[in-house]
């Protein structure tokens, strides 16, 4: 399930975002460390930013303010929240019917 992989990336999105914005009022830089490929990582400093580069997919990264990050971000999570919702709900309603067709199936089977 994709969306269990989702919702916690965007969460981690929101608190950068969040740190951001809170070492930019601070006046302090962000020492932080990224991963370039799988298990290398490199260290920056991140200064004063008033904004941050988002992956929308497809090899497409736009530049958001750090307001409309979190705005876009936090829409996201609730979709995908929302979504979860709704797969879940299917899930255990396909589980049901799935019951119900066995135990008619083994009852005219008698």
């Amino acid at each position: 399930m994709t969306l269990l992989a989702k919702i916690p990336d965007i969460e981690k999105c929101l608190e950068i975002v969040a740190t951001l914005q809170a070492k930019k009022s601070s006046g302090e830089a962000l020492l932080a460390d990224f991963e370039i490929s799988e298990g290398i990582y490199s260290r920056a400093r991140i200064e004063d930013t008033d904004s941050v580069c988002l992956w929308l997919g497809a090899n497409v990264m736009l530049e958001y303010s750090c307001e409309e990050a979190t705005t876009c971000l936090q829409k996201n999570l609730e979709n995908a929240k929302a979504s979860l919702e709704v797969l879940v709900a299917d899930l255990q309603f396909l589980r049901e019917q799935v019951t119900i067709t066995r135990i008619s199936y083994d009852c005219s089977c008698v």
